[in-house]
């Protein structure tokens, strides 16, 4: 805010003025982070407004169910009234055998749907409880792929910001799409935004992929709408296709530094989906749907991405433009597939592990909203090993859900530092699996950990990271005061380090003391204690090295 202003008043000669305005405006802003009122419930520094924070118009005129806020499946802080994240019922297996880490998703629902609590980025411990909730200010806004990445050798966060097109709000672009306006955030570890980076030559900053490379570039997809005459391909004559684009941009100058076009060089007849699917979309036909980028190690000019719709994972060299190979899951591509397990269609998250080992999450569905068509596979988690000599594929390892699962779109498969797999199955389900996995048929081997978001919650790919943040705001705090009793509640979102609570009180606001201590328990504490003449209030954060990381503002106790 501060640097928009200052561009603004560029013109401005009188050196003294701009002084002037500058530390007004510091003052402002050390106001918003601080907070006012003696409430403290600043969850997020004031830099939101950079980028896709207002919805995309609706092109049917109606709007979204409003989101659910009361409700047993949704949690409420006295101390942080305003955020209200949904919670999750979890199923432990093995505890003892899980890997370390928060769980890292972003809910939201389709827009015929209401979601439980509000959407954004949400990260959760094993149990559930909220550690960072950054809430979007209109269901209609999501957040998509929030995960952790590193940025100039610091761990960040990063995520998808915008409008998704779903019916019966959306109907302009195929389903999932990313409306025009959208574009990626990088925070800090101490949740300030870094930068926002968006699409380049008419695209559209996509929701699947955003990808910081080693050189501190960005690696993301991007959507674009050509008109087309699709009659050769059993659509509509005024058609259009939804284009793909990968483009890399450096994040330390913007420069666009590469850029390859999907549609010049995968031919539209590969597609799986039928082009007449168009008339539901505003005549916009979705041939490849790309929806995942990976990096090949050691290899600074090949990468590999998975392309949705026709079935297919290809490894492209970048400065050729060409394919290396090509793996469908049809066996069409250069691999055969002689296995049937080893089939897969309608896949996300693609994933190079190593020359011959990539990994993916199957959804083996495209149309099981309503009913699963006969003969269809259970979506699962899957790892194919290559052979570059009879130029097959087979399966290594495997990940199904127990029950069964069918996921019509998203999920992903993430490779745990200890060897498990964590699975987030798009549709509300994520779960973490030993190395070995399981079948089709015995889907409760090797599953240790399983958890259900509330209502129809759902997220685009689920995570689970080590992060360590300590936020650039104050602590919240409330006080109460009935029957004699007192009582505080404390929170601090995103804090990782807290583990006591310490209580300060006093007649004055300049003469508080330590009454009481109490553990961290969840995202809010609540701290109950006995105590005459305390009419001024304040919390201290304190790590597990019983330093005092975090200071609230001082307030007065409600009734």
């Amino acid at each position: 805010m501060n640097e928009k202003y200052l561009r603004k008043n560029s013109a401005c000669q009188n050196s003294k003025l701009k002084s002037l305005m500058q530390s007004a405006l510091l003052v402002l802003l050390s106001i918003l982070i601080t907070g006012c009122s003696g409430g403290n419930n600043i969850t997020a520094p004031a830099q939101d407004s950079l980028c896709a924070t207002e919805v995309y118009p609706s092109n049917t005129g109606t709007l979204p169910p409003a989101p659910i806020l009361e409700s047993p499946q949704v949690w409420s802080f006295v101390s942080e009234p305003n955020l209200h994240p949904m919670k999750v019922n979890v199923n432990y297996y093995d505890a003892t055998q899980l890997a370390s880490g928060s769980i890292f998703n972003s809910p939201y629902t389709g827009s015929n749907t209401a979601t439980y609590g509000q959407s954004g980025a949400l990260i959760t411990d094993n149990d559930g409880n909220p550690i960072w909730f950054r809430a979007l200010n209109n269901s209609s806004l999501t957040d998509f792929d929030f995960r952790v990445q590193q940025y100039l050798g610091a761990p960040v966060l990063t995520f998808w910001q915008g409008t998704v097109a779903t019916s019966p709000v959306y109907t302009n672009l195929p389903s999932g799409a990313a409306e025009p306006g959208a574009c990626y955030y990088i925070l800090d570890n101490h949740y300030q935004t870094i930068k926002t980076v968006s699409a380049r030559n008419g695209f559209v900053a996509d929701n699947h992929e955003f990808l910081i490379t080693p050189k501190n570039t960005a690696l993301f997809l991007a959507t674009k709408v050509i008109p087309m005459d699709l009659t050769p391909y059993g659509g509509p004559q005024n058609g259009s296709i939804h284009d793909f684009s990968i483009q890399e941009i450096d994040l330390a100058t913007n420069e666009l530094i590469y850029f390859w076009d999907a549609k010049e060089h995968i031919p539209l007849e590969s597609s799986h989906l039928a082009a007449s699917t168009a008339t539901a979309s505003g005549n916009v036909w979705d041939p490849y749907h790309l929806n995942s980028l990976d990096l090949v190690a050691n290899n600074d000019n090949d990468i590999v991405f998975s392309s949705r719709s026709t079935w297919t994972i290809y490894r492209l060299n970048k400065s050729t433009g060409k394919f290396v190979w090509q793996l469908a899951g049809d066996g069409s591509g250069d691999f055969k597939i002689p296995n049937g397990d080893a089939q897969f269609s309608w896949q996300h998250d693609a994933r190079y592990i190593s020359d011959n080992v990539i990994s993916m999450f199957d959804d083996a569905c495209d149309d099981c909203y309503g009913s699963v068509p006969p003969g269809t596979a259970p979506s699962h988690g899957l790892v194919l090993k290559l052979d570059f000599n009879s130029m097959t594929a087979a399966v290594e390892n495997s990940y199904y859900h127990n029950p069964n699962l069918f996921s019509s779109a998203q999920g992903n498969t993430q490779w745990l530092e200890n060897g498990n797999k964590f699975i987030g199955w798009g549709n509300g389900y994520y779960t973490e699996f030993a190395g070995a996995g399981n079948t089709a048929l015995t889907p409760a081997t090797n599953t240790l950990y399983d958890t259900k978001m509330a209502g129809d919650n759902i997220s685009y790919r689920t995570y689970r990271y080590n992060w360590v943040a300590t936020p650039n705001y104050p602590p919240s705090i409330v006080a109460t005061s009935s029957g004699g009793g007192l009582a505080v509640y404390a929170s601090w979102n995103g804090s990782t380090e807290t583990r006591l609570w310490q209580v300060y009180a006093g007649a004055t606001a300049n003469n508080l003391k330590l009454i009481t201590s109490a553990a961290k328990n969840g995202f809010e504490t609540k701290i109950s204690f006995a105590g005459n003449g305390f009419q001024y209030f304040q919390v201290k954060a304190v790590d597990a090295n019983g330093a005092i990381i975090g200071v609230s503002g001082i307030v007065t106790p409600t009734q």
